[in-house]
């Protein structure tokens, strides 16, 4: 297990790339992160953190390009409003894998808002990031918090300091209509 102290370490896109999962701050709060596309990785994180099979993960991405369905110009419109921030929206899907989707034909997606977060997202391509902390557990606000929940079982850790602002993304529903429902 490896340590890291900011994102821009060329190792935590290799190791991410290669199958591997690891604990960063995300835009909002610490997280578990995998390749989106690396259907053991992401088991692996539902494992790890005691994960009901049917929640779907939350995937960040760095660009439209990374959705897993082209959105239509309407959606697209609302999307290029919303984004880059600390929202997650979350969009009907025929196309991402069942690994992402857990049955519930959709998707929450979020573009966050922090340069060095995107840069390796744009190097590993969309990554899962549900919250550091067991299932029903409070969220790792530190890394030592993260590292007592979850020690050698993730392959790196980056020590990006304390959460201080512990608040979630807001969350969006896109509608069939073509309009959104604000979740939280």
């Amino acid at each position: 297990m490896k340590q890291f102290h900011d994102l821009s370490s060329p190792e935590i896109a290799s190791i991410l790339i290669s199958g591997g999962i690891g604990v960063l701050k995300t835009d909002t709060i610490y997280g578990v992160v995998a390749q989106a596309s690396r259907k053991e990785a992401v088991e692996r994180i539902y494992t790890l953190k005691g994960r009901d099979d049917n929640k779907s993960p939350i995937v960040l991405i760095s660009s439209l390009e990374q959705l897993f369905d082209m959105p239509n110009s309407q959606l697209r419109e609302i999307l290029d409003h919303v984004w880059p921030d600390k929202i997650s929206v979350i969009m009907p899907s025929i196309k991402a894998p069942d690994w992402i989707t857990r049955g519930n034909h959709s998707v929450a997606y979020r573009m966050p808002n922090d340069a060095a977060l995107t840069a390796l997202i744009e190097q590993t391509g969309p990554l899962i990031a549900p919250s550091a902390n067991p299932q029903g557990a409070e969220p790792a606000t530190d890394i030592q918090r993260a590292g007592t929940y979850f020690g050698d079982a993730v392959d790196f850790y980056v020590d990006q300091g304390v959460v201080t602002d512990n608040i979630p993304s807001q969350i969006l529903r896109m509608l069939p209509d073509g309009t959104t429902e604000r979740l939280r």
